[in-house]
């Protein structure tokens, strides 16, 4: 089999918005894998699913300052970018380019102060808010971003929303893979394309997981090998909720309870555990329409998330 050529990498913006048109000008698709680095089997996945759809693939690597609240861990966000290009070009058909800018708020002014900026007066802010020429336009999907991960990160949407936009904005892509594992934000990205006319398709990939069932997420790098053992109960307990669901157990607080009971006697914390309808992320009583238990957890200090879709 033929070696995989090496990705074009571009860090500049007209030069990846150049790159895009020229291409489409010659009658190509053009397909985005949006990822924040350090990748996994996860992303890569999604490069695979994105060969389906286009002729060309851009595989973005940006870790995305304005999801990070001051106290989040953006500093600590796990990074190997030169391991990224070896992933990527392990996958068959790799990638055209990888783009890799270094500042998608830098407008060249005095724009972003280097410190991140404390809460001010309660109100959470961006790591990338400031005064004067900072950045201060933010993109909102109001009712799908306020459940589950949008309670406990007040600006993660707004940025995830933000910076994917800013990115259809500069790759012009035809098609975009994101993973299922981040349900939320997939929906939050689909609401947001179709209200705002994006001439973009996104597309949802299943979720991938270990050989133990843990869901691929970069943070699991954190996990010690015992806080990885317990936190399986968290894809072990979604999977009996499911089949106790396609069983009859139609009772969404009694599926909750159960799946919260295995966490906690795991050692875990859990965030939430919700069960709610897959498009409008509505809480629901009972299972009466396609749903999805979506899970965020806490083992030690890594925040897990993980879902199932039920549809009976």
């Amino acid at each position: 089999m033929a070696a995989v050529k090496a990705p074009a990498i571009i860090t500049d913006k007209a030069q990846m918005r150049q790159w895009s048109r020229s291409m489409r000008a010659q009658g190509k698709s053009i397909g985005l894998v949006p990822t924040m680095g350090y990748l996994h089997e996860g992303h890569l996945s999604l490069i695979r699913e994105a060969h389906k759809h286009t002729h060309l693939i851009v595989v973005s690597v940006y870790v995305n300052p304005g999801q990070f609240s001051p106290n989040e861990d953006l500093s600590t966000y796990p990074s190997d970018f030169d391991g990224d290009i070896k992933k990527i070009m392990s996958v068959p058909g790799g990638a055209d380019v990888v783009f890799h800018p270094h500042n998608l708020y830098d407008y060249g002014k005095s724009g972003i102060e280097s410190e991140m900026k404390r809460e001010k007066d309660g109100v959470i802010v961006s790591c990338v808010e400031d005064r004067g020429m900072g950045h201060e336009t933010w993109v909102r999907v109001d009712r799908l971003e306020k459940g589950m991960c949008g309670k406990s990160r007040p600006v993660f949407f707004r940025g995830v929303a933000t910076v994917v936009s800013k990115l259809f904005n500069i790759v012009e892509p035809d098609v975009a893979v994101f993973g299922k594992k981040d349900y939320q934000q997939w929906r939050i990205i689909r609401r947001m394309v179709r209200d705002l006319d994006f001439a973009v398709t996104v597309i949802g990939s299943e979720i991938v997981r270990g050989d133990d069932g843990l869901a691929m997420s970069s943070r699991n790098v954190h996990l010690s090998p015992n806080e990885r053992e317990k936190a399986l109960s968290i894809s072990k307990s979604l999977s009996k909720a499911k089949y106790a669901a396609e069983k009859g157990q139609i009772n969404c607080t009694e599926l909750r309870n159960s799946v919260i009971q295995a966490i906690h006697e795991a050692g875990g914390r859990v965030d939430y555990a919700e069960i709610v309808d897959q498009e409008s992320l509505e809480a629901v009583e009972e299972i009466k329409v396609p749903v999805v238990f979506c899970i965020a957890a806490w083992f030690g200090k890594v925040r897990l998330i993980d879902n199932m879709e039920i549809n009976l």
